[in-house]
């Protein structure tokens, strides 16, 4: 994830083009404290970031070099697997049993990868240091924020008569903010003499978002947090060893999606279940047993995009046994993998496994205090996906761009230091 050498030129402080970046930048930075307010805000604040940054790359030097840095992006691995999945994807529309909905839903996956794009594309995005500050004290402020309102019983929004006022309506949010940590942390610079203040300012960062993760309804927050910790940890450790490790359990997830439900009922006895009630261990297994019948039903080609959240309406559920024919009901399989087989097939699953080991194979060489971050949030990021929410959700796959895009400008080995990020 280290930057590219085609970067655009600084335009001059206080040009037109600077302001329309500082702008953008501005946006990117308020994504975690929108998230806290209105939950599903990560895509809005993207977008409009994407305007800005677009905007002042072509003030600067028109449209031309953002479109051939948009091209070579596109050209690599990850770009092509990407765009391979986000076109098969449409392809598979055409036998959804609901077609303007699946197209609503690849839309809403589609427009934060493409405001990435466009982000990266413009070459205005240059989080420095005091950015990288700006961003961990945004993740910490947010994170406290909603720990406060749990704390109040949601008192404000009450009073207010606004919004949603229930708990987990925070869930989005702190799995926004942990995504989010790692980023803000590696965009600290750690040699020279600023470290003593990034290690003044990780610490509350560490424990605001860990508090969020643990003391918030969201299982799989506090799950992901634990995967981040132990493969960064790891990562720090033995480098080669994490990423190996990482490596094997995704491409194992993703190939073994379609039979979890079964490892999980196989593997994880009762009393387990039991201990896990609040996480609803046993529901999650049930589900995945329905949704894995589907997906065995037609294992090439798939459902079609989007239509997990009917599934039970669509002609597969015929080929589904009845005892598990109800379950298709639940909106998505709460396993991102399985979801992906379940409406892409494995021609889809092969194009994001694909594009995930691109992306691995990019982090193999990093020195550990590089990797850590990367690694960690990889991991965490996946874990999460593969226990929680719906696979192409807006807000989710916005703040994944968020943090890829970020450490994809940060420097690596030599180059972090006073002027890292």
């Amino acid at each position: 994830m280290n930057q590219t050498s085609s970067v655009a030129t600084r335009p001059a402080a206080g040009s037109v083009p600077a302001r329309l970046a500082a702008i953008g930048a501005a946006l990117l930075l308020a994504l975690p404290l929108a998230m806290w307010i209105a939950n599903r805000s990560a895509p809005l604040m993207l977008a409009l970031a994407a305007a800005a940054f677009c905007a002042a790359a072509l003030a600067e030097e028109g449209w031309r070099p953002s479109l051939h840095r948009a091209a070579a992006l596109l050209r690599g691995p990850i770009g092509l697997a990407l765009s391979g999945f986000l076109l098969w994807s449409l392809v598979t529309i055409a036998w959804s049993h609901r077609p303007l909905a699946s197209l609503a839903a690849w839309g809403e996956f589609a427009l934060p990868l493409t405001c990435g794009v466009a982000i990266a594309a413009s070459g205005r995005f240059r989080p420095g240091p005091a950015l990288g500050r700006a961003l961990a004290i945004v993740v910490a402020v947010a994170a406290v924020m909603m720990m406060a309102e749990l704390a109040t019983g949601l008192a404000i929004r009450r009073a207010l008569d606004i919004g949603r006022q229930v708990t987990y309506m925070f869930n989005r949010p702190v799995l926004t903010c942990l995504i989010l940590a790692p980023v803000a942390l590696a965009a600290l610079p750690w040699q020279g003499p600023s470290r003593r203040w990034s290690i003044a300012l990780a610490v509350p960062v560490v424990l605001a978002v860990a508090w969020a993760c643990l003391g918030s309804e969201s299982g799989a927050a506090g799950f992901g947090l634990l995967v981040m910790a132990a493969a960064a940890g790891l990562a720090l450790l033995a480098p080669r060893l994490a990423w190996a490790a990482v490596t094997l359990g995704f491409v194992a997830t993703m190939m073994l999606a379609p039979v979890v439900g079964r490892l999980g009922d196989a593997a994880l006895p009762a009393a387990l279940h039991e201990r896990l009630a609040n996480s609803h261990s046993r529901d999650r297994v049930d589900i995945w047993l329905s949704f894995g019948e589907a997906t065995l039903a037609r294992p090439i080609r798939g459902a079609g995009f989007g239509t997990s959240p009917t599934l039970d309406r669509h002609p597969v559920a015929a080929e589904v046994s009845p005892p598990r024919r109800a379950l298709l009901a639940v909106g998505h399989p709460h396993n991102a993998p399985l979801q992906a087989w379940t409406e892409t097939g494995a021609i889809g699953v092969a194009l994001l496994t694909v594009a995930g080991l691109a992306l691995l194979m990019r982090l193999r060489s990093l020195p550990g205090r590089d990797l850590a971050p990367r690694l960690g949030l990889f991991a965490a990021a996946f874990a999460v996906a593969a226990v929680a929410h719906g696979a192409w959700q807006g807000w989710w796959i916005a703040g994944l761009t968020m943090a890829a895009l970020w450490l994809f400008r940060l420097p690596v080995g030599s180059d972090t230091g006073d002027r890292a990020a």
